[in-house]
């Protein structure tokens, strides 16, 4: 029976765009489901303000009346326009082990890109750098985490076969927790005398709230020159700090600040959810939210979520300070094991402060495919 793809025309098929990927993962150890909240949240253009700046089509692929694999084509003008490209996206990617399937969903994206006057095509990226982005290469039988993208290992070999090359590739990093490195602790005292820095002090995650503004503000300079990244907007900020600041522990989250009382470097850590959506297959509702307070209250892997110094600061060791407290707070709470977050391979600096710990082994990469249109 032959493959066809159809547009996202309805709510019932962005339900079934949204619901795929739990009967292709069903029963797989290693993925961790996505809130289908967030996903709903995600995809429509209603709620998400990445739409003030992207425009995007969801196409599913049909074998009879059987789903076999979706997609999503993103136009981000912002990203295009500052990084002087006209690339249209591609995310959201899932399919079954049949080429035509794969080859006919990213057909189905070209020709949306090209109508739209584009002339390539990468990803798997989202609308912004707050999705999941990267599809997996390495590390398939290794614990994904709510911030990542976990993938089949057939998902690659499609990849190649339809002509797409490295963009560029996030590696990950776990550790156990170790005494905190000498070497680190020296470095942090030196580095916040040096500077006139300071940790913000807070007993609770609203202590926090005051500062989130300035700490995006650091995320968007730290992050400006990073592969097709694109600095979130204040609609967007606000969004996440609603969402995900109430959650937040203390102990798994620093602020270094200034004289000036300005972020100048932030790292922020999550207990791992991924054993509890497993356990709730996304769901919220009914016992949903049991399995994730419960998780929350865990201390037995942390995910690094996000992190970044403000360029003036950069590669003079600020980075030091916000991760040996950091570190302080896993030893604290008995925490077992740190997962990092997807970093790009190329950033050095980042990846190199892994080799601190003795314990570190990169145990997950993913890449950003791309594939310019013939003529181009």
């Amino acid at each position: 029976m032959s493959i066809v793809i159809k547009p996202v025309e309805s709510k019932g098929d962005l339900r079934r765009f949204i619901n795929y990927p739990y009967t292709l993962y069903k029963g797989n150890k290693y993925w961790c489901p996505p809130m289908r909240m967030d996903e709903w949240n995600s995809l429509d253009p209603k709620k998400n303000p990445a739409f003030d700046f992207c425009e995007a089509q969801y196409f599913l692929a049909y074998e009879g009346k059987t789903v076999v694999g979706r997609i999503a084509a993103i136009i981000n003008h912002t990203s295009n326009s500052r990084w002087n490209e006209k690339l249209v996206r591609f995310g959201w990617i899932d399919f079954t082990d049949n080429y035509e399937v794969s080859q006919k969903l990213l057909e189905a994206v070209l020709a949306w890109g090209k109508a739209h006057g584009m002339n390539g095509i990468h990803g798997p990226l989202g609308f912004s750098d707050m999705d999941n982005e990267g599809m997996l290469i390495e590390g398939f039988e290794e614990l994904s985490t709510l911030a990542s993208i976990y993938n089949y290992p057939y998902y690659m070999e499609h990849m190649q076969r339809l002509g797409f090359e490295r963009a560029a590739d996030w590696v990950q990093y776990e550790f156990e927790m170790p005494p905190i490195p000498e070497k680190i602790q020296r470095a942090a005292d030196m580095i916040a005398r040096k500077y006139k820095l300071k940790i913000l002090k807070a007993k609770k995650a609203k202590d926090f709230l005051a500062y989130a503004p300035k700490m995006w503000d650091t995320l968007n300079e730290a992050f400006d020159n990073l592969y097709g990244y694109t600095k979130l907007t204040q609609k967007q900020t606000a969004l996440y700090t609603k969402q995900y600041f109430p959650f937040i522990n203390p102990d798994y989250v620093c602020m270094v600040l200034n004289e000036q009382d300005e972020v100048v470097g932030f790292g922020v850590c999550l207990p791992s959810l991924t054993r509890a959506l497993q356990k709730c297959n996304g769901r919220l509702f009914p016992f949903g939210w049991f399995h994730i307070l419960r998780a929350l209250k865990s201390h037995d892997i942390i995910d690094m979520y996000l992190n970044g110094v403000k360029p003036e600061y950069q590669n003079k060791g600020v980075v030091s300070i916000y991760h040996l407290e950091l570190h302080k707070g896993f030893l604290k709470n008995n925490v077992r094991l740190v997962v990092t977050n997807p970093q790009l391979e190329d950033n050095k600096s980042a990846v190199l402060m892994w080799k601190n710990y003795e314990t570190a082994r990169q145990h997950l990469k993913r890449r950003c495919w791309v594939k310019h249109f013939e003529g181009n």
